[in-house]
C-alpha cells in the first residue's frame, strides 16, 4: 500500500470465536424475529425471495468489508478504507453517519428491551429499565474488550440456539412428526394465492421490508481490529457469517410460510411466535420474548462498542476531538466509549418522551443511511482493490468474488432499492430525512476540506 496503517493502540483481547460468533450473531435480532412478519403480509410466500435478495445484497457488503478489513485491519473499518479510497471527506463523512445511525437504533433497542422487561416486572417503571441496561453494558464497554467479545459470544449463542431448535422443530412439523401434526407439504406454498400472492411486486416490496435487518454485519470487520491476528480472524469470521446467516434467515422464513399460510400472519407480531403456537410448544409467546429481549440487549451491546471505536477512529484521524483518544491501561478508549453513550442516553431520553416527534424525525433521518454507508464502501472497495493488487498483492487475504462485476452489481442493489423507497408512501419520509442528514455531513466534510486547503 502506498502508506503503512499506524499499529492500533487499542487491546487485541478478542478470539476467534469471538469474532466468529459476533459475525453470525450480530444481524440476528428483532428485524428477523418481529419485522419478519410484516414482509410476509406484502410478499406471501415470495418473501423467501424477498430474502434471498436482500441477504445476497448484503452478504457482497460483507464480503468486500472482509476484503479490505483482512488487507488493511482497523478500528474505523470502512471509515478507514473510504478515507483512503476517496479522500478524507469520505472517511469523515461515513464514520460520523454510522456513528449517528448506531447512537439512534440504539435508543429503540434501549426501549425495546425495557418494554419487555417492564411487562415481566411491572413494578420498575420503563425508564429504571432503560438505566439499568444503559449502566450495565458502559460498564461492559469500559471494562476490557474481551468481556465485551463474552457477552456477545454468549448472546449470539443463544439467538443462534434459538433458530436451530426452530429450524429442527418446524422441519419435523412439515413432515408431521411431531404429535397431533400432519404432513404439511407444499400446501401453504402454492395456495392463498400461490408462491406470488401479490406477483413480483410484491417481492420487490418484501426487499424494502427486510434489507435493513441485515445492518449489523459491519462490527464484526470494526471488532477485527482488536483480535490477535486481526487480517486472518476477520477473512475467517467473514467466511463463516456469510452462507451460515443466509441459511438462518432464508431456511427460518421458508419453514414459516411453510408451516402456515401466509394469510394467517399479523405485522407486528412474530411469526415465529405463530409457529411455535401452531405446533403446540406451551409458553410459545414468553420464550421468544426471552429470545427478543436477548436479540435486543445484544444489539445494544454492540453497538455501544461499534459507535466507541468508530469515534475513536475519526479522533485518530483527526475527524473527532482529539480528547476522545484517551485509553484505559486495559486498552479501552473510554472517553469515547462514554461520548457514545452519552448520544446514546439521549436519544433514549428523546425516545421515552417524544417517540411520535422529536425522535421519530431522528429515526427517520438514520432511516436510508445504512445503503449510504454500503454505497461507500462498494465504492472504496472498486478503489481499493486495485491499488491492494498493485502495491501489496500478498494482502489480498479474502477476495471479493467476481471483481468488479458483482462489486458494480451491488451498487445496482442498492440504487434499486433507494428508487423503492422513493415510490414507496411510507418509505419516502426517511429517504428524505436521511438524505438531508447525509447532505448535512458531507456539507460539513466540504468546508473542512475548504479550509484545510486554505491554511
Amino acid at each position: 500500500m502506498s502508506e503503512p496503517l499506524p499499529q492500533e493502540p487499542l487491546a487485541h483481547g478478542l478470539k476467534q470465536r469471538h469474532l466468529t460468533m459476533l459475525g453470525l450473531g450480530g444481524v440476528i435480532g428483532a428485524g428477523l424475529f418481529v419485522g419478519s412478519g410484516a414482509g410476509i403480509a406484502v410478499a406471501g410466500p415470495g418473501i423467501v425471495v424477498s430474502y434471498l435478495l436482500a441477504g445476497t445484497l448484503a452478504m457482497l457488503v460483507m464480503r468486500m468489508l472482509g476484503e479490505m478489513s483482512a488487507a488493511m485491519p482497523a478500528s474505523g473499518a470502512f471509515s478507514v478504507h473510504a478515507e483512503r479510497a476517496l479522500g478524507r471527506w469520505a472517511g469523515f463523512s461515513v464514520g460520523w453517519l454510522y456513528w449517528f445511525l448506531l447512537v439512534v437504533v440504539l435508543a429503540v433497542e434501549a426501549t425495546g428491551a425495557a418494554r419487555i422487561a417492564n411487562g415481566w416486572a411491572p413494578s420498575v417503571p420503563q425508564w429504571a429499565w432503560v438505566l439499568v441496561f444503559m449502566v450495565v453494558f458502559t460498564l461492559a464497554n469500559l471494562a476490557a474488550v474481551k468481556n465485551f467479545g463474552e457477552f456477545e459470544f454468549w448472546f449470539a449463542a443463544l439467538k443462534v440456539g434459538a433458530i436451530v431448535l426452530f429450524l429442527g422443530l418446524g422441519l419435523l412439523a412439515i413432515f408431521g412428526v411431531l404429535p397431533d401434526t400432519d404432513p404439511v407439504g407444499l400446501t401453504n406454498l402454492t395456495g392463498q394465492g400461490g408462491f406470488l400472492p401479490n406477483g413480483w411486486s410484491g417481492v420487490v416490496s418484501g426487499v424494502l421490508a427486510v434489507v435493513f435487518a441485515f445492518g449489523g454485519l459491519e462490527v464484526v470487520t470494526i471488532a477485527a481490529a482488536e483480535s490477535e491476528d486481526p487480517a486472518r480472524a476477520v477473512g475467517r469470521a467473514v467466511r463463516s457469517a456469510v452462507w451460515r446467516i443466509l441459511f438462518f434467515y432464508i431456511g427460518s422464513i421458508l419453514v414459516i410460510v411453510t408451516v402456515l399460510p401466509w394469510t394467517a400472519m399479523t405485522p407486528g407480531t412474530s411469526p415465529y411466535v405463530a409457529v411455535l403456537d401452531h405446533i403446540g410448544v406451551p409458553a410459545a409467546g414468553q420464550i421468544m420474548n426471552v429470545v427478543v429481549f436477548v436479540a435486543l440487549l445484544s444489539a445494544l451491546n454492540a453497538n455501544l462498542y461499534g459507535s466507541s471505536r468508530m469515534v475513536f477512529s475519526l479522533a485518530e484521524r483527526g475527524e473527532a476531538p482529539r480528547s476522545l483518544l484517551a485509553i484505559s491501561r486495559g486498552g479501552v478508549p473510554r472517553r469515547a466509549v462514554l461520548a457514545s453513550v452519552a448520544f446514546g442516553f439521549a436519544s433514549v431520553l428523546l425516545n421515552l418522551k417524544w417517540p411520535d416527534s422529536i425522535f421519530q424525525y431522528l429515526l427517520n433521518a438514520v432511516g436510508a443511511v445504512l445503503l449510504f454507508v454500503w454505497g461507500l464502501i462498494a465504492v472504496s472497495q472498486l478503489r481499493l482493490r486495485r491499488r491492494i493488487e498493485r502495491e501489496a498483492p500478498g494482502d489480498l487475504i479474502l477476495r471479493m468474488w467476481c471483481f468488479p462485476w458483482l462489486t458494480w452489481v451491488s451498487l445496482v442493489g442498492m440504487a434499486g432499492v433507494l428508487v423503492l423507497m422513493a415510490t414507496d408512501e411510507q418509505a419516502r419520509p426517511q429517504l428524505l430525512w436521511s438524505a438531508g442528514a447525509t447532505a448535512a455531513v458531507l456539507a460539513v466534510a466540504g468546508l473542512r476540506e475548504l479550509r484545510a486547503r486554505n491554511k
